[in-house]
Formats: C-alpha cells, sequence, structure tokens
C-alpha cells in the first residue's frame, strides 16, 4: 500500500480553498460594480435613465433630501436657459415665419423664468451652477446662427423640439422621485414651461417627428 504524503494534501487542500475565495471575490466585485453610485463615478441606472451622477451622494439641505438626480436637474435646468434663452432671441429676430417668432417669445419667457429659480435653487441647496453653455450647446447655437430664412425657421424648429423632448422624460422623474420641496417646485413649475415649448415648436409645422432620434 502507498504510504500518502500529508504535507501534499494539505498543500493541495490550501490551494484549493485560495481558489474557491478567489472565485467568491470575482463574484461579489462583478455584482457590485453595476450598483455602484458613489465615490466619484457614474452610476449606471443614471446613465440609463438620461443623467449624471455626480457621485456625493444625498445631502441634508433645510427642504428636505438632496440627491445626486435633484442636483444634475438643477444643474440641467440652468444649462438650458443659457443656450434656449439666446435661441429664442435670435428666433424673435431672424424667424421668417410668425409661428417661429412667437415659440422665441415662449422660449425667452420661459426660460428667463426657470433660469431665476435655478439660479435660486442653487444658492440655497449649495449646487454648483454653470456660467455657459456646454461645447454641444454652443454647437447648436451655431449652427442655427449659419443658417438663414426657411432653414434657419427648421433648424430651429427640429434642434430646440429634440432638445425639449429629451428633457422632459427627466423633469418626470425627478418630480416623481425627489424628495426635496425647492426641487419638486422647480420640477413642477420646468414640466409646465417645457410642455408649453414642445407645443409652440410642433405648432410650427416644421418639426420632422421621424428625425427627432436621428442624432444626439
Amino acid at each position: 500500500m502507498r504510504t500518502v504524503d500529508l504535507r501534499y494534501l494539505a498543500s493541495g487542500r490550501a490551494l484549493g480553498t485560495l481558489l474557491v475565495v478567489a472565485a467568491l471575490l470575482v463574484t461579489l466585485v462583478a455584482l457590485l460594480i453595476p450598483l455602484q453610485t458613489f465615490g466619484g463615478t457614474r452610476s449606471v441606472d443614471a446613465s440609463r435613465q438620461g443623467w449624471e451622477d455626480d457621485g456625493m451622494g444625498t445631502m441634508s439641505t433645510p427642504y428636505g433630501p438632496l440627491s445626486a438626480l435633484d442636483r444634475d436637474f438643477v444643474r440641467r435646468v440652468r444649462l438650458a436657459g443659457l443656450w434656449e434663452l439666446p435661441a429664442g432671441r435670435q428666433a424673435q429676430e431672424r424667424g421668417t415665419r410668425a409661428s417661429v417668432r412667437t415659440a422665441g417669445t415662449h422660449l425667452v419667457e420661459g426660460h428667463t423664468e426657470l433660469d431665476r429659480r435655478a439660479v435660486e435653487a442653487g444658492r440655497a441647496l449649495g449646487v454648483d451652477l454653470a456660467n455657459q453653455p456646454t461645447a454641444q450647446q454652443r454647437g447648436w447655437l451655431s449652427e442655427m446662427s449659419r443658417a438663414k430664412g426657411d432653414r434657419y425657421d427648421r433648424r430651429f424648429a427640429n434642434i430646440l423640439r429634440r432638445a425639449h423632448g429629451k428633457v422632459f422624460a427627466l423633469i418626470g422623474l425627478v418630480r416623481d422621485k425627489t424628495r426635496n420641496s425647492m426641487v419638486r417646485s422647480l420640477a413642477t413649475r420646468a414640466n409646465a414651461v417645457v410642455l408649453d415649448h414642445i407645443t409652440v415648436l410642433e405648432e410650427t409645422g416644421l418639426v420632422d417627428f421621424d428625425a427627432l432620434d436621428d442624432r444626439e
């Protein structure tokens, strides 16, 4: 009968245990990464729902808990005003159709109010806000500025309609999820204003609905 080396068996069992533990750790990490929302990373859920997670978690404020979604929403309302106000003023001056000039007036009035509210919310809640549009938003303004006549009217109606359609879904999400009274008030008003803007842009008769999702 062959003699069994006990040291060999012990080392083999130890190696097997280490491999099992390593496999469990790899599985645990794989499960946790998609759920991570803090520590400076962008959550998968946030990305899928069209908003940015700043990684700062939920904070206490006099108006209620302030989540990453809440902060992103206030920032987006501010950003919207920074480019849609100039776009509205431009449409008032350059629109060749009365309906385009009317839409421009609605944009100016609506975003003047929402911008004021966003700035007030940012100050009260400690949310840092932008002072200029994003590169993409500046690109949209430049594209409209280069257009003339009928082409200008169409670019204005379609660029602005697409932008408002994307933010409309986010407003609904914020209004449903927020526990912060100031953010809730901003979302409630933004819902009415953005719906009004969508309506007047569509009333120009220039919106190409088939092309709304063709590009960012």
